[in-house]
């Protein structure tokens, strides 16, 4: 991914009003983010942890989302869950459902389209063996090349939900 300024990052958003994405957090320094290895930029909202947010490329433009995630503890008694983005398996608090509001009038009549992604929304990082997660992967015969194409597919399909219809 490209590296993104804050004013790009903020006119983004697609599923938010306009001065909802003027007040939303963005993580500083940006020239921090190791965007060469992000297929996505993804942070959580540290002075609200049910929000998130996620900017990523789609259909030749960039788009940033607000998602919303259960609180800590409205997870289940499953003991290991699969990111549904980039197939890391972590364990039960590892992964979360984001849900985000569809854009358009469907996100104003309250519809909304959720995935399981790795819960600090840092999927590019253990893909590229940046971070490790706290538990053993099963092995995988893709390249990386490969499993960066399977995120890449996977996110825009979850994108396509958000965005489209």
């Amino acid at each position: 991914m490209h590296q993104l300024t804050e004013p790009e990052i903020r006119a983004s958003f697609a599923n938010c009003s306009k001065g909802e994405a003027k007040r939303l957090p963005v993580p500083k320094p940006l020239e921090a983010v190791p965007w060469a290895d992000l297929d996505f930029f993804g942070w959580r909202d540290q002075g609200a942890p049910t929000r998130a947010y996620l900017v990523a490329s789609w259909n030749d433009r960039i788009v940033g989302l607000t998602l919303a995630v259960p609180p800590k503890g409205a997870t289940s008694f499953v003991r290991t869950s699969v990111c549904s983005l980039c197939m890391t398996t972590h364990s039960s608090t590892g992964v979360a459902l984001f849900s985000a509001r569809k854009a358009g009038e469907a996100g104003r009549q309250g519809n909304t389209r959720g995935t399981y992604i790795c819960s600090d929304l840092a999927c590019s990082l253990y893909l590229r063996g940046k971070l490790k997660p706290e538990m053993v992967q099963p092995t995988e015969t893709l390249t990386l090349d490969e499993r960066i194409l399977r995120v890449r597919i996977n996110l825009d399909k979850f994108l396509d939900g958000v965005l489209e219809g």
